[in-house]
């Protein structure tokens, strides 16, 4: 193994999905104001001392301009880069492709910018799950049906899908459940004691604040 890659496993690097339109929320969603602060705020402190560097991939210029606004760096002991969606308004598939060709590392956690229950905890668990074998790392909640129930927007891919996702956006097959089935994907059950089932809870309409 070349010191290049032996530096890019010791990297941890996640990738903040912010793309995608709120129609139900009816609003920006990442920059809501929750508990004070805008909602993706939540989860970027609590990738504090878990990563080492984060992707934040968003739809147009004016919304990475608006972020940049209330996004302070300083409030981070990571680097944030902010990139455009090369495709866009066709759900997160693109997001995750865009956001896998910025990262220094082999591996990436993604998370949608509505999750603010997400834990270090689970950050911790789901990254110390890679296993050069695999593809993707996905928790699920139910063993009977692990595809279906299956949380594929809080799991690692490694960069070298890219071609699958290429693949499969040029066939407008834009389900991300269907990308998994065609990878190595390692399954982690979602059992309520290392991995919590409330981490997986997203706001998505106003009701749910």
């Amino acid at each position: 193994m070349s010191n290049e890659n032996k530096k890019s496993e010791n990297i941890k690097s996640c990738i903040i999905l912010c793309g995608g339109q709120s129609r139900r929320m009816g609003q920006d969603k990442g920059s809501m104001i929750i508990q004070n602060k805008p909602m993706i705020k939540h989860l970027l402190s609590t990738l504090n001392n878990e990563i080492n560097e984060a992707i934040i991939v968003l739809n147009n210029k004016e919304r990475i301009d608006k972020y940049k606004q209330f996004i302070e760096l300083e409030d981070y002991d990571y680097p944030i880069t902010f990139v455009e969606d090369k495709i866009k308004n066709k759900g997160p598939l693109p997001g995750i492709m865009t956001g896998l060709e910025k990262i220094k590392s082999q591996y990436a956690l993604i998370l949608p910018c509505d999750s603010p229950f997400v834990t270090k905890k689970y950050i911790n668990n789901i990254f110390s799950e890679i296993n050069r074998d695999y593809q993707a790392i996905v928790p699920y909640h139910e063993t009977e049906n692990k595809l279906k129930t299956s949380e594929p927007l809080h799991s690692i891919y490694n960069k070298n899908i890219i071609p699958e996702i290429e693949d499969l956006i040029k066939q407008d097959s834009l389900h991300i459940k269907g990308l998994i089935e065609k990878i190595e994907t390692k399954f982690v059950l979602i059992d309520n004691k290392k991995i919590l089932k409330k981490e997986f809870r997203n706001l998505n309409r106003p009701t749910d604040i």
